[in-house]
């Protein structure tokens, strides 16, 4: 497989799903970073485990539909030109 444009946009797209299916319940509670975890004082600057899971969150909730119709394509690109 050669380093191409399309290669890094195919491993950019299989990342974001990835992180779009990751359960917040079975899977990421289990590691310690749940809904409850991170909770800050007020005025403190959030934490990195808290930004990622606003990451993530954000990920799941606002790339769920493009996700399928950019997946849709890629998987009818490949079936037409290999």
């Amino acid at each position: 497989m050669a380093f191409t444009l399309y290669s890094l946009l195919q491993a950019a797209l299989l990342c974001v799903n990835a992180i779009a299916v990751l359960h917040e319940e079975r899977f990421l509670k289990n590691i310690g970073w749940g809904t409850d975890q991170g909770i800050g004082g007020f005025g403190e600057e959030p934490g990195i485990k808290s930004q990622l899971m606003n990451l993530i969150r954000s990920v799941r909730t606002v790339m769920r539909v493009p996700l399928i119709l950019v997946n849709s394509i890629v998987i009818l690109l490949l079936l037409l030109f290999g």
